[in-house]
């Protein structure tokens, strides 16, 4: 499944986006951040496994510290299936 978002959803434009670049600045990020943003605003604490960005790559986001933010996978899951029935 995953396999078959990576090639049909996200297409090319994702390994442009997403280069040895990202990953340097999404290491720092998480680092820097390595709880849950989301879950440490409900005063919860969870390690984060994800970096997110809040404005998508896609809408004009950038890789800005300010467009970041460290997610749990439960988070990051819940973001996107939101997002999802946008469309």
């Amino acid at each position: 499944m995953q396999q078959h978002y990576e090639h049909f959803a996200r297409g090319y434009d994702h390994h442009k986006r997403y280069d040895e670049q990202w990953r340097r600045i999404r290491n720092r990020y998480i680092s820097r951040h390595p709880l849950c943003e989301l879950c440490q605003s409900h005063s919860k604490y969870k390690a984060a496994q994800l970096v997110h960005h809040i404005l998508p790559l896609a809408d004009g986001g950038t890789h800005d510290e300010s467009n970041l933010q460290s997610l749990c996978i439960s988070c990051h899951e819940k973001i996107h299936k939101r997002s999802r029935r946008i469309y």
